[in-house]
């Protein structure tokens, strides 16, 4: 009964429940003999399918991650936090505005880093749209995990990944900070190295939430369809990249 629980929920919720649709509207299609509009529908039935799954998602996402490995004994003056996204209405324990769960993983990363070499953080993001900068969100969150105030620089201008290199490297030139190390997401280290260069500033990459790794194993369950995030991800940062090398 546990096992057929595990098969069936994916394919009762999306998109697995759009991907029973789309394949039974072909079986339907092909019953009246109308073979082009049943192999759309396939066709877009095993499409969904693919960048719904585990083993495809992370096909994309290890192209951005397989070149950047974790220091084994990190050497800088201070830590560049890149911003991943807040909930900046979100109720919390010690106010408003609570990191989404990719920037806590980025959080804890620096959070560990700075306990272990006693350096500044430097958080770099400020409003996209509306609502608070979002490094006002994180200094919060890194106060409360124990990081001296004190050792909290937040950068609050900043929009986007180029915008976070430029800002941030702003600060370390005026506070003579030489050996930044930076702290994102593995997928997203690529991209932020790209702009950080932009800048003309040399940094050392430490990244966190990596989604890939070597041998990564994958299990029967892996291939039922999940979900677009993975999928979505990977192909934002790729976007990035060309939009980057056009207009910067």
């Amino acid at each position: 009964m546990f096992i057929l629980k595990k098969i069936l929920t994916p394919f009762l919720m999306p998109p697995g429940i759009f991907i029973l649709l789309l394949m039974g509207a072909a079986g339907r299609l092909f019953y009246k003999k109308r073979w082009k509009a049943g192999l759309f529908n396939l066709l877009m039935g095993i499409l969904m399918w693919l960048i719904s799954i585990s083993p495809a998602s992370d096909m994309m996402l290890r192209g951005l991650e397989s070149n950047f490995k974790i220091p084994a004994n990190p050497r800088g003056d201070v830590i560049i936090l890149l911003g991943g996204g807040v909930y900046d209405g979100a109720p919390d324990l010690s106010g408003i505005g609570a990191p989404s769960e990719e920037m806590s993983g980025r959080i804890i990363t620096a959070v560990r880093l700075q306990k272990r070499l006693d350096i500044p953080i430097i958080v770099s993001g400020g409003i996209v749209f509306k609502g608070r900068a979002e490094a006002v969100v994180v200094k919060r969150f890194l106060i409360d995990l124990g990081v001296p105030p004190s050792k909290i620089i937040a950068e609050e201008k900043s929009r986007d990944t180029i915008e976070n290199a430029k800002y941030t490297m702003e600060i370390c030139r005026k506070r003579n900070y030489k050996r930044p190390i930076l702290v994102t997401s593995a997928y997203h280290m690529k991209r932020s190295i790209m702009s950080f260069e932009k800048v003309g500033a040399d940094v050392l990459p430490l990244p966190a939430n990596f989604r890939t790794w070597e041998n990564k194993r994958y299990g029967w369950d892996d291939y039922l369809p999940r979900g677009f995030d993975g999928t979505a991800t990977a192909l934002r940062e790729y976007l990035g990249f060309i939009f980057y090398r056009l207009a910067y």
